[in-house]
C-alpha cells in the first residue's frame, strides 16, 4: 500500500501544502500551517447536501414566500436583510471583548418574546456565568434555553429534542466533532462542525447563529471555506474602550452587504443608535480650519460624517501619509489633485486625514469633503459651519455626479444644514419639483471642478 501523504493546511487562508513551511505562499503569514491527513476524507464528506428527490424542473418549485424572524432589534434586521431567514446559517465574527455574545444573548430575549424557543450553546462559558451576563442585561427569560457544550453531536441531540425558533453557538472555534482526531479550533474540526450544523439548519428549516473569533489582521478566523459554507457573514468592530460598536455584513445570500448598524455599549448591554448623524458630529467644533461634513449614503441609510485633515511640516526624509476610515488608494489620488490642480504645496507635508467615529467612509462621494478639509488645513482657512460638501473628484480637477442625491440633502435639510456644495452634473439630474422643495429648506451650490469650489470656500 501507498504510504499516506500528510497534508498542511494553513489556518489563515486554507491553503494547503504536503509539505510544511514556515510561512504560508498564499498569504504570506508566518508559522500557520498545521498538519491534517484526514484533510481530504473530511472534505469528501463535510458539505454534502444530498437529496433523496430528483432534480426539478425551476418552474415547478414552490415559490411561496416565508416570512423572516423579526429579531426585535432594527439595526441588526437592517443588516440581515429583513431579518433572520428560516434555515440561514450566519457568523458573527468580531475582536474578543467587542460584544457578540452580549448582542445574540440580547437577541435571544427579543427574539423568544416573539417566536418561542432559543438554544443558546456556549462551549466557553459555564450556565452560571451565561445566566449572570443575562441577568445584568435584562435577557432572563424562562424561554431561552441554556446548554454547556463542545461536542457538536450533543449539540444536535440537544436541538432535537428542544426544537426550538433559533439556535446560538458560541463558539465555533470550541465545538469538535468525536470522530475527527485533532484538537478544537484547528482546520479539520472548524470545517466538519459548521458542515454537520449546515446540514441540520437546511434540513431542519432552524436558523443558527455561529460566533467566530478573528484572526490579527481582523478577518474571520478559520479556512475560507467557512465562508463561503455559511449564508451570511457578520462583523462586529470597534474600539472595546469605545462606546460605539458597527456592524455590518461581508457576505449575504438574502440580503444587500452594503447596510450597517450602529450600537452604543452600556452597563446593561448594547443600545442601538437610530440617529447616528447627531452621534458622529457631536462635539464639533465651529472654528477649526481641517473639517468637512459629508452625507455619506451607508446601504439606504444617509449618514452625517466629519472628516478631519491635518496639514503639517514634516521633519523625515519621507513625508507621513497617514488615513483612518479613508480609502488607502484613492486618497493620495485626491492630494496630488490638490498639489497639482489647486498648486497646492504639501508634497513636503506630512498628511493625516481622519474619519470621526470610526466609520469606513470609502465611496466616492467622500472626495470632495476629503479635498476640501485638506486644502482647509494647509492653507489654515475654516470652512463654513453649516456647509456639507459631496462629489467624485477626477483626475483633472473635474466634479462627476454620485448617486442618490435626494437622501443626501433631505438628511441635511432634517439636521439643520443651510448650504450643501454638490456637482452640477448632480442638480442637473433633480426633479424640478424636489428642487424646488429643497431650495426651500436649504442652498443648493453646483460647482463642476474642484477650482470653482474651493473659490466658494475662500469667499467665505
Amino acid at each position: 500500500m501507498a504510504k499516506a501523504k500528510s497534508l498542511y493546511v494553513c489556518s489563515a487562508c486554507g491553503a494547503q501544502s504536503y509539505k510544511w513551511q514556515g510561512k504560508c505562499t498564499n498569504c504570506d503569514s508566518w508559522n500557520t500551517l498545521e498538519l491534517q491527513e484526514a484533510a481530504r476524507k473530511s472534505q469528501d464528506r463535510g458539505f454534502s447536501l444530498r437529496s433523496s428527490s430528483p432534480p426539478t424542473p425551476i418552474s415547478e418549485v414552490s415559490s411561496q414566500q416565508e416570512e423572516r424572524y423579526q429579531t426585535g432589534i432594527a439595526e441588526l434586521d437592517r443588516v440581515l436583510g429583513g431579518g433572520v431567514v428560516p434555515g440561514s446559517l450566519t457568523l458573527l465574527a468580531g475582536e474578543p471583548g467587542v460584544g457578540k455574545s452580549t448582542l445574540l444573548l440580547q437577541m435571544a430575549k427579543e427574539f423568544s418574546e416573539k417566536w418561542g424557543k432559543v438554544l443558546y450553546i456556549s462551549g466557553e462559558e459555564s450556565l452560571q456565568q451565561i445566566k449572570m451576563r443575562a441577568k445584568r442585561i435584562g435577557a432572563a427569560n424562562n424561554s431561552i434555553y441554556l446548554l454547556s457544550e463542545n461536542n457538536v453531536d450533543s449539540m444536535i441531540r440537544a436541538i432535537e429534542d428542544i426544537d426550538p425558533a433559533i439556535v446560538i453557538v458560541d463558539s465555533i472555534q470550541t465545538a469538535y466533532v468525536p470522530e475527527q482526531e485533532s484538537a478544537p479550533g484547528t482546520i479539520a474540526q472548524v470545517r466538519e462542525s459548521t458542515a454537520q450544523l449546515l446540514r441540520l439548519a437546511k434540513g431542519e428549516n432552524v436558523p443558527i447563529f455561529l460566533v467566530g473569533h478573528v484572526t490579527k489582521t481582523g478577518v474571520a478566523a478559520g479556512p475560507q471555506v467557512l465562508m463561503h459554507m455559511v449564508d451570511t457573514v457578520l462583523n462586529f468592530t470597534g474600539d472595546k474602550f469605545s462606546l460605539y460598536r458597527i456592524l455590518a455584513s461581508e457576505k449575504n445570500r438574502f440580503g444587500a452587504t452594503d447596510e450597517i448598524g450602529i450600537f452604543e455599549m452600556k452597563n446593561t448591554g448594547l443600545s442601538e443608535v437610530h440617529n447616528p448623524a447627531r452621534l458622529f458630529l457631536s462635539g464639533r467644533k465651529t472654528d477649526e480650519p481641517g473639517t468637512a461634513i459629508v452625507p455619506a449614503l451607508e446601504g439606504t441609510r444617509p449618514i452625517l460624517v466629519e472628516i478631519q485633515a491635518l496639514v503639517t511640516k514634516g521633519y523625515g526624509a519621507m513625508p507621513r501619509r497617514q488615513f483612518s476610515g479613508t480609502d488607502r488608494n484613492r486618497t493620495p489620488i485626491l492630494l496630488a489633485v490638490l498639489e497639482k490642480r489647486l498648486g497646492l504645496p504639501i508634497g513636503n507635508y506630512d498628511v493625516y486625514i481622519n474619519v470621526v467615529g470610526g466609520l469606513n467612509v470609502t465611496e466616492p462621494a467622500a472626495d470632495l469633503a476629503i479635498a476640501l478639509a485638506v486644502a482647509s488645513s494647509a492653507c489654515e482657512l475654516p470652512l463654513r459651519y453649516n456647509w456639507a460638501f459631496f462629489g467624485e473628484v477626477g483626475l483633472t480637477g473635474e466634479l462627476r455626479a454620485i448617486r442618490q442625491p435626494e437622501k443626501r440633502l433631505n438628511e441635511l435639510c432634517q439636521l439643520g444644514f443651510k448650504h450643501c456644495l454638490i456637482p452640477a452634473a448632480n442638480l442637473r439630474s433633480l426633479d424640478d419639483k424636489l428642487l424646488l422643495k429643497l431650495n426651500e429648506r436649504i442652498n443648493i451650490v453646483p460647482a463642476t471642478n474642484i477650482f470653482e469650489a474651493w473659490d466658494y470656500c475662500k469667499k467665505g
